[in-house]
């Protein structure tokens, strides 16, 4: 009886084949999806690294905007101010002139002895003339020195006032130097999430799926902004300017419409390389329907021109408008960047009719 026992236990250790395959092939399935899993945490964590780096470009590069044209502004006041300094200055000296010319026309008057005139009475209407006269220029020399007291006042107040804007223009001109560089920290952030992002792409090999998923998100936002796009009854579309309206950037075409991408997918619109933090500008008149961050795209924003036309505009460094805003034609509505997962600078634009991606070359002038 225990030889019996001990030829069951000897075989239980000894499994059949087909089971340890089994189980070995269920070990691996098991190492495969916790591989799965982990490379998926890695994804998320450099997509999320990503965002982070295009939002903290984006509200540097706003605030470096805005610094700017506050610069700008200043500079203006300035420039009136110091316009403003120099006509008071000018009209001071005038005044002083014309003071000192009627002093000396009073000077010239007092050779006729007014105190003898004011004795002799043989000549009774030239004594009133010169009294006239004497009361006109002392009446001309108050008005001209509450003129010269004014402009003086005036020209404190302007000197004031400039000595004031050179002061903040100062200020807003330390503060744009720390802005550029949290500017420069954050670009340098941004790309090394970009090349973090694409070296685990390349390693998972997952470069296909990643571009599917993200066409799925942009196709998916679009089909919500369909409905948005189609309440717009007050703009005519694109129909009649076809070909000619302007480029939103200027610059070298990098890739076509329905150009293969990296992985090998057909591109729905055009990459045109562009300028760090320059314009883009709306190609005519809309109203924005979509301002945000989309994975893959970056800061997107999205204008509605009626007739079931949209035009789209990617990979931005930061964005000018909101949702509900109008623009006109060549209108700046964000700033040329490398957000999304870009390597270079460049602007991603596409043309939609009624939800399905056109050629945007079609409807843009010959550049």
């Amino acid at each position: 009886m225990s030889g019996y026992l001990l030829l069951n236990q000897a075989y239980a250790q000894q499994k059949p084949p087909a089971e340890q395959e089994l189980q070995q092939v269920q070990s691996q399935i098991k190492k495969t999806e916790q591989q799965l899993r982990q490379q998926r945490r890695q994804l998320q964590q450099a997509e999320q690294k990503l965002q982070q780096a295009d939002q903290a470009l984006a509200d540097a590069s706003l605030k470096v905007r805005q610094t700017s044209t506050r610069k700008q502004q200043l500079e203006q006041e300035s420039a009136k101010l110091t316009l403003q300094q120099q006509q008071l200055q000018q009209q001071l000296a005038e005044q002083q002139q014309l003071l000192a010319a009627q002093l000396k026309s009073a000077y010239s008057m007092g050779q006729h002895d007014y105190s003898r005139l004011l004795l002799n009475q043989q000549d009774t209407g030239q004594l009133e003339r010169i009294l006239t006269y004497y009361q006109y220029f002392n009446q001309a020399r108050m008005r001209q020195l509450a003129k010269i007291n004014q402009t003086v006042q005036d020209l404190e107040l302007v000197v004031a006032k400039l000595a004031e804007q050179q002061r903040l223009l100062q200020r807003e001109l330390q503060a744009l130097e720390q802005q550029q560089q949290q500017l420069t920290v954050a670009r340098a952030s941004q790309q090394d999430s970009i090349k973090q992002l694409q070296a685990l792409l390349t390693e998972q090999g997952n470069q296909l799926s990643y571009l599917r998923q993200n066409e799925g998100s942009l196709q998916n936002t679009i089909n919500e902004l369909r409905r948005l796009a189609e309440l717009s009854k007050d703009m005519a579309g694109l129909g009649a300017g076809k070909g000619k309206y302007p480029w939103p950037v200027k610059g070298q075409l990098l890739q076509r419409f329905g150009q293969n991408r990296q992985g090998g997918m057909p591109a729905r619109g055009i990459l045109i390389k562009g300028v760090n933090g320059s314009n883009v500008q709306a190609i005519t008149e809309g109203r924005v329907i979509y301002a945000d961050w989309l994975k893959g795209y970056g800061w997107v924003i999205v204008l509605d021109h009626g007739a079931g036309f949209m035009s789209l505009y990617g990979h931005n460094q930061t964005l000018l408008k909101q949702p509900g805003d109008r623009v006109t034609a060549g209108e700046a509505i964000a700033l040329v960047g490398a957000s999304g997962g870009q390597a270079d600078a460049g602007l991603y634009f596409e043309i939609r009719e009624k939800g399905e991606a056109v050629n945007p070359l079609l409807w843009l002038a010959r550049p």
